[in-house]
């Protein structure tokens, strides 16, 4: 990241002199470059995870695993690639970084989103997941990052259980710009990605693009992700078990939810961080679930202790070394069987030491 370096720990009091977009959701919706992308049918990029252990891990101010939005940077260089702005941030990210870059072609995630990053500056930092956008130069790759970073903006919104709003209208909200957080929270005197935004859209489309009609992506996008209006309901037999299981580590591939997906209406996506995950750490089982495809699903809990009564439902694909829980009153039956078996053998050799010491005698 080429822009002025923020120190993790800068406490800026001056507040910008930048104010909202002034566009409008009529405006947004007229967008020559949303118009684009639905029109192309552009498919947004998949998230590479490439976590890097260097990245130090702080929690959020309200803890582990809650942000309260997103922001959106750019990088402000035109000449430099995804791949050397991730290795810029990395020998760099004393001054500065972010979760994760995003360009024509890639949604590449560096740094755990469960904990915070300093790409803002005080407060801003301890509030929001931030991703910076890379500067592409054709009129195909700037509709193909817009698609990914708006996607992407969705899908951490969606992650984290945060509903869109657009932070510029009232500074209260969920999707931001680097601009609105230097604006209202300080920190910063950065502006991106307007600039760019602006640029860009002139250049490849005869309009500049906004924040806000890069909300209108967003919001398409999350309700896209929600919707279950043409997703059609698959039946599911559910019973009641006292089981235990291991998280696989496999887990990172599949979701975590609330109910079971596809077979309930109201099944969405929750955080991993809910459960406190950790390859091969133990869950208690009380119900589960074959769907009509013939999946399975478990219903965990937290922790094998807790008294909440919230659950969460897994797919198998997610656990491993499933079995039954053997209670203590199954252990004292399985012993006295044991003993009864025991004594019975007992008895039987005593019998039979008896009968041949009685033919020995008459012989």
């Amino acid at each position: 990241m080429h822009k002025v370096v923020l120190t993790a720990v800068a406490a800026l009091g001056a507040i910008g002199i930048f104010g909202a977009t002034s566009m409008t959701t009529a405006d947004a919706a007229s967008s020559k470059v949303n118009n684009y992308i639905s029109s192309k049918k552009i498919k947004p990029a998949k998230v590479t995870k490439s976590i890097w252990s260097g990245f130090p891990k702080n929690k959020y101010r309200h803890g582990k695993g809650k942000p309260e939005g997103v922001v959106v940077h750019e990088t402000a260089n035109p000449s430099s690639t995804i791949y050397n702005e991730i290795a810029y941030m990395k020998r760099n990210y004393n001054n500065a970084f972010v979760h994760s870059f995003v360009d024509g072609s890639r949604i590449i995630n560096i740094a755990n989103t469960d904990y915070l990053a300093w790409g803002v500056g005080y407060p801003g930092n301890a509030r929001y997941v931030q991703f910076e956008q890379v500067e592409v130069h054709s009129k195909s790759a700037f509709a193909h990052e817009i698609a990914n970073a708006s996607w992407y903006t969705a899908y951490l919104l969606n992650k984290y259980n945060l509903k869109p709003n657009d932070a510029a209208y009232d500074y209260k909200g969920t999707v931001w710009s680097h601009k609105a957080v230097a604006h209202k929270l300080g920190g910063s005197t950065h502006t991106d990605p307007i600039g760019y935004y602006a640029s860009a859209g002139k250049r490849y489309f005869g309009q500049k693009y906004t924040m806000a009609a890069f909300y209108k992506m967003v919001k398409m996008y999350y309700n896209d992700m929600n919707s279950t209006k043409h997703t059609k309901m698959t039946s599911a037999t559910y019973k009641s078990v006292d089981q235990e299981a291991k998280l696989s580590s496999k887990y990172t591939k599949y979701y975590l939810y609330n109910h079971v997906k596809g077979a309930n209406k109201n099944a969405k996506r929750q955080s991993w961080s809910k459960i406190s995950p950790k390859v091969g750490k133990s869950y208690s089982v009380d119900m589960t679930a074959k769907k009509s495809n013939g999946s399975m699903w478990y219903r965990i809990k937290p922790s094998k202790n807790t008294t909440s009564k919230t659950r969460y439902w897994v797919y198998s694909g997610n656990l491993t070394n499933i079995q039954d829980v053997v209670t203590e009153t199954a252990n004292a039956s399985a012993s006295s069987e044991s003993n009864a078996a025991n004594s019975s053998s007992a008895t039987e050799s005593s019998v039979s030491s008896s009968s041949t010491s009685s033919v020995s005698s008459s012989n």
